[in-house]
Parts: C-alpha cells; structure tokens; sequence
C-alpha cells in the first residue's frame, strides 16, 4: 500500500464524504457556466474513501525531511529551527487577515510593525534605510543593483562592470547583469579570502561596485574588509554585502560600520521565517545616507503618531514587489527580534560561530580542512582523503541518509574540491551535534575500511540512487495509465 500513487487506491464511485442532499434550491453550474468551458466527460480523478486519502497523505508526509523531525545541515542555505511562537503571532486575526488595499487609517498598526520592524534592521545593519519589499534574497540583491545603478546615473555615470569573488553565491553575478552590469571576477587568496592585492589591481574608474559576502561562502570573515572598502570607495564604487549569512554577525558588527552601502537581510535565514518549499520569503535591503534617495517606493513614514505611505520619491528606481513586500515574514521578523531582544541577538550569532567551529574542530581529523582557519556560522570540509579511497562527497551525502540525516550542501563553493559545507545554525544542541559528528566519523572510517557501503550507499531510503540528470532533464510531472 506504501507504493501505491493515488491514483491506483479506491474503486469508482468510492467518495471521500456523504453528506444529505441540500433542502436549498441551487442553479446548476452547468447553467451558469458558458457552454465551450464545459467538460464533456468529468476529470479522471481518485475516487478514495476519506480514511484512504488521510493515511495516503500521512504517509507521504513521514517521507519528508523538515527541521522539525531532525538536523537540516545545508550549509550557506541556514535551515535552523524558528520558534513556534512566531508563528502563532503571525497567524493573529490582526495580522493574518488583513487587507494590503486597506486604507491607511485602518492599517495604522501594520504599518506601525513595518517603521518599528525597519528601525531595528537598520540598527542591526548601521545604515541609514531600510526597504521592506523585497519578497527574497535575490530580489533584494536585484533591489540593490538598481539603486547602485540609479545612484551612478544620477552622477553622469553609470560605469560598466561589478566585481565579485569568485567564491560568490550564484544569485550575485546574476543580479549585476540583470542590472545592466558586466561581471568581473576576483579570484580567492590561498587563505579563502579576496586576494586584496588583485582587486586593488581590478578596481578602477569603471567599477560601480563590489558584491561581497560577508562571512564569506567559506564560512570566513573577510579580515581585510576595511582595506577593501577603501580600495572600491577610492575607484568611486559602492560596496554591496549579500546579507546571507548575517546570523553570523548580529550584535558582533554592522555592515555599516565596515563600509557597505548596501545590504540585504535574508528574514528567511536569519530571523525567524521557515525556509524552503519555494517561500514565502523576504528580502530587505538596507542603504547608507547616499543611496536613500533611490529606495523603492512607497516607503512607510511617520507624522507624530501618523504611520503612512509616502509615493513620492523623484528618485525612487519604483515598487519591486506588490504592496509592500511578504507581510507575514515581516511580523514573525519583528516578533523574533522583540523577543530576543539585543543580548539575544548576540547570544544568537555568538552560538552559531560556537557550533560551527565545535564541528570544524571534532572533525578536521576525519576529513580535509582547506583553510586552517576559525570559521564563523559554518565550516567547510573536504572530501579529499576519501576520494583517494574511491568515496566522493556525493557517496558521503547519500550514505548521511542512512544515518537519519540530511545532507549538508555539497559541492559548494566551487573553489574547494570535494566541498561539504556544514551549516550547524544556533539552534542545534551539542547532544545533536555529537551524533551528526558520529555519523560523520564512521563515514570516514567505513570510506578507509569498506568504501562499497558508501559508494552504494543510502540503504535504509524508501528509493534508492536516482538518475539524477535524467529526472532533471526529463521529470515525469503527471500520472498515466
């Protein structure tokens, strides 16, 4: 029964509920319907009993991994567990329900949230404004392009190109040429960091800008960063930090205060909305005192104790997003925020660097570490002693299953042969943790001892190894006979 598609459960005629006939008079659809919008024949659909349809659903639902069943270690993506409390605040009939066409007099305390919700952004950021409508990440890094964009125009010069490391999340290149940009690459130095000197020799009168993660997708603080904001402000560019992995720095430091002009906070990621599943998602985008000018509008003001809508911004690169961006992320952001208060926050950053570095420290010994360095909100290994055993960091992803695991992200950043990037978030205890280390150890020791295991690994998964090209370039998407 397990195997079974739904389609192959219940008989015809089987229905899933049986209700009285109405005593209410009701025209037909058929006659209220015009005729060429119509089936001739009903759709091929299940037809399964109510108590079929639940355990088919149940079932499915045990198949799938979440973050509340186990460890979700998929570095540079932060899938930490999120207070449920923020989800029932974001669920309050208040906040759940409202209207984003309602009047401003009736939606005083929505936009109330959203002024108090962008304060706290901008402390945390150090800049000066905050946009709210960004509904991800990547949008929020699009956002930032065009207000870079906007910014140089209004200067008499757009200029032509933006550099990015070549250890960059792949949305960055993709967000500078959307906005017009060419791209140019800075490779890493032999630590894992901007070769300081290359860029010196990169940045010039054409460069608008520099897309910088910071931690970097290695997992490492960018130690020259002050460098590197004076050498792109002397070109004449403007720094741009994608904000993914900012959990790392909340309460530590602020982008502000190390140059950036722009930032982008993934709420996603950092405070308090679940990840994944496509969304819903929001993106901020925070600016230093130059860029305010070119923010999207409409951007929420205040007048004593009036909270509203200001549309008219001269400069404004326009809406970005319907409305005014994911209301919901933004209320579990804010109830998150409230509740952690600043010590919270810090707490909050100074846990993840402290998981992260217990796993790079535990676990140096089993597989290969790149760059011998403390790490921040996530460490990147390598799989390069296994290969040498036939095992590659694929096999290692898949036998994890077995142990009840997810897999870290794997293969990423491009830079690191062999890469497994573990993400261990704050949120996870040092019990968790210790078995994740376990599993890890005993992949190592089977790759030396039995590579078969791992290299036909996982054993225990409903499926087995899938053609993975094949059902990415051909996926079967419906059911036929």
């Amino acid at each position: 029964m397990d195997d079974m598609l739904i389609f192959e459960r219940g008989a015809r005629g089987r229905r899933g509920f049986s209700l009285p006939s109405s005593d209410i008079p009701v025209q037909p659809a058929r006659d209220l319907l015009p005729g060429e919008l119509l089936r001739e024949d009903p759709p091929d659909l299940p037809e399964v009993a109510e108590p079929e349809l639940v355990r088919h659903y149940t079932g499915l639902s045990r198949k799938n991994y979440c973050i509340d069943s186990n460890f979700y270690p998929l570095g540079s993506c932060t899938m930490k567990y999120n207070p449920k409390a923020n989800e029932d605040i974001a669920y309050l009939d208040g906040l759940d329900l409202i209207h984003p066409l309602l009047p401003e007099e009736l939606s005083q305390g929505a936009l109330k949230l959203m002024h108090g919700l962008e304060g706290y952004l901008r402390e945390i950021g150090g800049l000066a404004r905050v946009s709210l409508q960004p509904a991800a990440g990547a949008q929020g890094e699009l956002t930032g392009m065009l207000m870079i964009r906007a910014y140089h125009e209004a200067r008499g010069n757009p200029k032509s190109h933006v550099i990015i490391p070549d250890s960059a999340h792949g949305t960055n290149p993709a967000s500078a040429r959307l906005a017009g940009y060419n791209v140019v690459e800075v490779k890493s130095s032999a630590e894992g960091l901007v070769d300081v000197e290359r860029l010196r020799e990169l940045a010039g009168p054409e460069t608008a800008g520099f897309m910088l993660t910071v931690p970097n997708t290695l997992g490492l603080f960018e130690k020259d960063i002050v460098e590197i904001s004076s050498i792109i402000h002397g070109a004449g560019g403007l720094m741009y930090m994608d904000g993914a992995n900012m959990n790392a720095l909340v309460g530590l430091v602020r982008p502000g205060d190390m140059g950036f002009d722009v930032v982008h906070f993934n709420l996603h990621k950092t405070f308090s909305t679940p990840h994944g599943g496509g969304g819903p998602g929001a993106g901020p985008v925070g600016v230093s005192d130059a860029l305010v000018p070119f923010l999207p509008s409409p951007t929420v003001e205040k007048d004593g104790d009036r909270y509203y809508l200001d549309h008219d911004r001269s400069h404004s690169i326009g809406r970005v997003q319907g409305f005014n961006g994911n209301f919901g992320v933004l209320v579990r952001a804010y109830a998150y925020i409230r509740s952690m208060g600043p010590d919270g926050l810090r707490e909050m950053a100074e846990n993840a660097i402290i998981n992260a570095n217990y796993l790079l420290a535990r676990l140096k010994g089993e597989y290969h570490l790149p760059h011998g360095r403390h790490c921040m909100h996530e460490v990147v290994l390598s799989g390069k002693r296994q290969k040498e055993h036939g095992v590659h960091t694929r096999d290692i992803a898949k036998r994890l299953l077995d142990f009840g695991f997810y897999a870290p992200t794997i293969y990423f950043p491009l830079i690191v042969e062999e890469a497994i990037m573990i993400e261990p978030t704050e949120s996870e205890s040092r019990q968790t943790l210790n078995s994740f280390i376990g599993a890890m150890v005993d992949i190592a020791r089977e790759a030396a001892e039995n590579p078969e295991v791992v290299t036909s690994a996982p054993h225990t998964t409903h499926l087995s190894r899938l053609d993975e090209t094949e059902a990415a370039r051909h996926p079967v998407l419906r059911w036929k006979k």
